[in-house]
């Protein structure tokens, strides 16, 4: 029995006709991801053994054969003959079906045999990848599996893709991954059939493609100076001629290797190639490609705005261009080239005589009109070697080149104006697709770029807006999740950030929208986590996460707290406690209303078994709930937080600083005085903060604790210090400033903000709540 109610795609495990050492065989049938188009279940169940024998129509096909083949060795320890010819039973033959279109297939399995009807290989592939979710999930494993039942239900597939691109982009430039990673996450792709790996192989903090022609780009463009232990927006800039030691690139044979290894699997492998901003890896390497020649180092983080970029005047700007793109082209059979053309800053090309002299040769009226002949022109190359340019939806200003391809990013507008003016269009909205953004609660996720984006928003996505003709909708030739690189520096990250999202995505660009359904999807999701085991694969179990709001009512000084997860009538259990205690779990219906200072822990329960990590807070009523609090300088008016009572009304912040706990001040200390309204005796002050230094907020530098029984005469009882330390990570921490038991009546609290930081720039100081003991 699932944890949700009616997740299975069939109603409840069936029992198929069949007896496997004497005992009968259930199974919830066909937990398969993407969703088949069509499936019909028939009784009985083939049984793979030693004498399985797979059973080709052409040499092609013998390596398709053998990505399941070799799961059997790995996992029942057989060596399964694949063979030209068939004995009539015990066979899985591979049957060619002209009339099929190109990635779709037909997969019949009765008794005796098992047939896959395909046109082409990505279609054979296909059909062999869903057998192999037909089989048990330890079929994945590397080590042998005894007394496996090795058994696939009787029935019918037919299967094609809704949509022809389905893609998975990999930012290699921000933070550089080995050839074998890049294999692993083919194989996955295949897997979850897909077919478009995107690598974006050049940025301003890294190049990664070897050039031939131009060796500097990888001599030097290839590295940065380490400033990994820092922020990725708090790393100084990069002065020219710094040696750079972190980094890498690929070599041509390394890439034309792996291009090889991805044909097997159906993937074409698109190269990015970023022009005419976010080169400033090209130009430390080759100076004489901006506007002024200016020599820079090659950044070591986040660059803002953009202005280092190719100058449009030079020609050589474009023979350079050009050059490099001849050999790109020799390594990528891709029919599409993508050139990026997103997010450049122009001031440089205002000022340039260089460019000003290009805008007046070509009767140009505005810098943009000047990007928009700049990539016109790199499309007119890229054409003229019979490929298709692909940019990002910025290359719609000042005008689009004639064929060009646009991948709308900054949600779905680019896509709809480009379909609307006859452009194939790729729809990545942020909003959807983006797998840089945080996927649970940020308490519990490694540091992302921000944005929340979990698996259950990332099912919902559609490439066909609403709003689009059919003849505009036959533009958007699929989807593609994006995962930028900036606070991913392991595999075991990526892995983490991929999937399961990518199983999400997987399915709304292959199946049917009519079949597209959460609480099914999420059953078979939570079947697919234990094939992710096996595989290795560091998935994560974010979706399990319990998540909670809280309200305080200042005047009857109570919080109510509401539980929610990702799945549908999911069972959340909870239990409220001053301490650890033995008391039992109960069932979360409705909000739970609190006057005292309580513990909650509440988990997401399967099979009355808890589930992923368990929710913990405390809601911690202390002496300064409720009370007047006056500043002495106001909160920032970009980050309120609750208002008037929003540091004394115990509710606690997240290393979301959006998330409306938060108050904040710019360089300015905070000064608060809070009136307990009578004589109190106290004896400790805690000041809860967040530091988060790529967008510029810092801990304080000392917390100083005063108190008066008049508000007039104070005297410091207290004081926590702690000197600036550079780190990479957003994370909250209380200032905790303790002192002998007294009473008095007003508490003033003194938080001292950093004010500049290592680059001379303004300091934030973040506060959500001021307790009081």
């Amino acid at each position: 029995m699932k944890f949700l109610s009616n997740v299975l795609w069939i109603a409840a495990a069936i029992v198929l006709g069949s007896c496997v050492n004497d005992k009968t065989y259930t199974q919830p049938v066909v937990q398969i991801i993407p969703k088949p188009n069509h499936t019909q279940i028939n009784e009985g169940v083939f049984v793979f053994n030693e004498n399985t024998q797979f059973v080709i129509s052409s040499s092609s096909q013998e390596e398709i054969a053998t990505l399941l083949t070799s799961q059997f060795k790995h996992a029942a320890g057989w060596d399964l003959n694949v063979s030209d010819k068939s004995h009539g039973k015990n066979v899985v033959e591979l049957l060619i079906d002209e009339s099929i279109e190109k990635e779709g297939y037909q997969l019949k399995i009765d008794s005796n045999h098992i047939e896959i009807f395909a046109s082409s290989n990505a279609g054979f592939l296909y059909g062999i990848e869903t057998l192999r979710q037909l089989l048990p999930e330890s079929i994945e494993s590397d080590n042998l599996k005894p007394d496996i039942d090795w058994i696939v239900p009787c029935l019918t597939i037919e299967d094609k893709p809704r949509f022809q691109y389905r893609g998975l982009m990999l930012d290699v430039s921000r933070h550089f991954f080995e050839i074998d990673y890049l294999k692993k996450t083919i194989d996955r792709l295949a897997m979850l059939k897909m077919n478009v790996l995107h690598l974006h192989l050049v940025d301003d903090q890294g190049w990664r493609i070897e050039i031939k022609k131009y060796p500097e780009l990888t001599n030097v463009g290839a590295w940065r100076v380490d400033q990994e232990d820092k922020h990725w927006d708090g790393r100084r800039a990069t002065l020219h001629g710094e040696k750079g030691t972190y980094g890498g690139y690929y070599t041509q044979e390394q890439l034309q290797g792996l291009v090889a290894y991805a044909e097997t699997k159906n993937v074409e492998i698109i190269p990015e190639i970023e022009m005419p901003a976010h080169v400033s890896s090209a130009i430390a390497s080759y100076p004489e490609l901006a506007c002024f020649n200016q020599k820079i180092g090659v950044p070591s983080g986040g660059v803002w705005p953009i202005t280092d970029i190719y100058c449009a005047g030079k020609d050589d700007t474009f023979t350079f261009l050009e050059n490099v793109l001849t050999e790109v082209m020799a390594i990528f059979p891709s029919k599409y080239i993508h050139v990026g053309g997103d997010e450049a800053t122009k001031t440089n090309w205002a000022k340039c005589s260089h460019c000003k002299e290009r805008m007046n040769a070509e009767g140009l009226k505005s810098v943009e009109e000047l990007q928009s002949y700049f990539i016109k022109r790199m499309e007119r190359f890229i054409n003229a070697n019979g490929k298709r340019l692909i940019g990002w939806d910025e290359i719609l200003e000042g005008g689009i080149a004639p064929e060009a391809t646009v991948m709308s990013w900054r949600g779905v507008k680019g896509g709809v104006e480009a379909a609307e003016q006859g452009h194939d269009v790729i729809m990545t909205p942020g909003t959807h697709c983006y797998f840089d953004h945080y996927q649970g609660p940020q308490n519990e996720e490694p540091l992302a770029w921000g944005g929340y984006t979990p698996v259950s928003k990332v099912y919902t996505f559609d490439p066909v807006v609403e709003t689009m003709t059919e003849d505009e909708a036959k533009h958007v030739l699929g989807g593609q999740a994006n995962l930028w690189s900036e606070q991913i520096k392991t595999e075991s990250h990526s892995e983490y950030m991929i999937f399961p999202r990518l199983l999400a995505l997987s399915e709304t660009l292959w199946s049917p929208k009519s079949t597209r359904n959460w609480e099914d999807f999420s059953s078979r999701m939570e079947t697919m986590f234990t094939r992710l085991d096996y595989l290795g694969i560091n998935y994560s179990k974010s979706s399990y996460l319990v998540m909670h709001d809280a309200e305080v009512d200042i005047q009857s000084k109570e919080v109510l707290v509401s539980l929610n997860n990702e799945f549908t009538n999911a069972d959340i259990r909870y239990k409220l406690s001053e301490e650890n205690s033995d008391q039992e779990f109960v069932k979360y219906t409705k909000p739970i209303k609190l006057k005292e200072t309580k513990r909650i822990q509440a988990s997401l329960f399967k099979d009355d078994t808890p589930v992923g990590k368990m929710f913990d807070t405390n809601i911690e009523f202390h002496k300064a709930v409720g009370k007047p609090i006056t500043f002495k300088k106001a909160y920032h008016q970009n980050y309120t937080g609750e208002g008037e009572f929003g540091l004394v009304n115990s509710l606690r912040g997240t290393k979301n600083f959006h998330d409306g706990h938060w108050q904040a001040w710019l360089v300015e200390d905070m000064e608060a005085i809070i009136d307990l309204d009578e004589s109190t005796n106290v004896h400790e002050v805690i000041v809860g903060t967040l530091e988060n230094q790529g967008p510029g907020i810092y801990f304080p530098t000392a917390v100083i604790v005063y108190l008066s029984e008049d508000g007039k005469s104070y005297r410091e009882v207290g004081k926590v210090t702690r000197a600036f330390a550079k780190n990479p990570k957003s994370e909250l921490k209380e200032f905790k400033v303790s002192f002998n038991e007294q009473p008095c009546r007003y508490v003033k609290i003194v938080a001292e903000n950093l004010k500049e930081n290592e680059s001379g720039g303004d300091t934030w100081l973040f506060v959500d709540e001021i307790l009081i003991k």
